[in-house]
Order: structure tokens, then sequence, then C-alpha cells
């Protein structure tokens, strides 16, 4: 399994819908929108996505997706 970047944490707390499938097309959906200047912004989605990818639904179950305010 992958190991997440804080801000990739941040990013799939924002856009969990509490399935592995269901995030992925909400982050998905989001990119669509993006303008092509938001680079930065794009590859930290990106980069989710393929870490999204490559775990299994238990992997992602195990993940705890709550926003960190205190970091």
């Amino acid at each position: 399994m992958g190991h997440f970047t804080f801000e990739e944490m941040n990013l799939m707390c924002i856009y969990n819908t509490g399935t592995r499938a269901g995030l992925m097309e909400s982050l998905t959906e989001m990119r669509g929108y993006l303008s092509p200047e938001e680079t930065e912004l794009m590859e930290l989605t990106d980069s989710a996505l393929h870490k999204l990818r490559a775990m299994t639904d238990a992997e992602f179950d195990s993940l705890e997706l709550y926003p960190d305010f205190d970091e």
C-alpha cells in the first residue's frame, strides 16, 4: 500500500464518499474541473489516485480519513 502524504490525506478527507471506488470517482470528477494553471492540485490528485488504485478495499477501509486540524 502506498503511503499517502499529509496533503493527499487532506484531499481524500474532503472528497471521501466512504468507499475507495467512490473516492476515486469523486477525485476524477473534480480533476476534470481543474484549469491548466492548477498544476499542483492536478499532480496531488493524480498521485492520490495512483495510490488508491494500487490498494485494496480492505486497505482503504483501514485508513483514518478524518481531517487533522492540529498539523
